[in-house]
């Protein structure tokens, strides 16, 4: 499981990679459509599908002469699991915490 969260992290990890998945959320597109919004190359673009695609978020499929994407939502259920485990945690209330460490530590700026 530890090689499947690698991979999905590390492709999520990309910006273009995680703007692809959205578009993706709406529907199936084709590769040019979805390279369309970028300014980067076709060749580019293919590279970031490769990688969504070894990691299993998305499929490619050919129909006719036509490359299409379709999002794979199964497979970011191991790290959506893996992430919810985090949850379990409350919430850090960063403003109470910097008036506890005021309080119990001396002050440091002070000569």
């Amino acid at each position: 499981m530890a090689d499947t969260l690698d991979t999905t992290f590390s492709a999520l990890a990309d910006p273009t990679r995680r703007a692809i998945l959205s578009m993706l959320l709406e529907d199936d597109m084709a590769v040019t459509d979805v390279a369309e919004p970028f300014e980067m190359s076709l060749a580019a673009i293919s590279k970031h599908l490769t990688i969504l695609t070894r990691a299993g978020l998305i499929a490619q499929e050919k129909r006719g002469r036509v490359k299409w994407c379709k999002l794979q939502p199964d497979a970011m259920r191991a790290a959506s699991v893996w992430m919810q485990g985090f949850g379990q945690f409350e919430p850090v209330n960063l403003d109470a915490f910097e008036r506890f460490l005021a309080s119990e530590l001396p002050e440091a700026d002070q000569p």
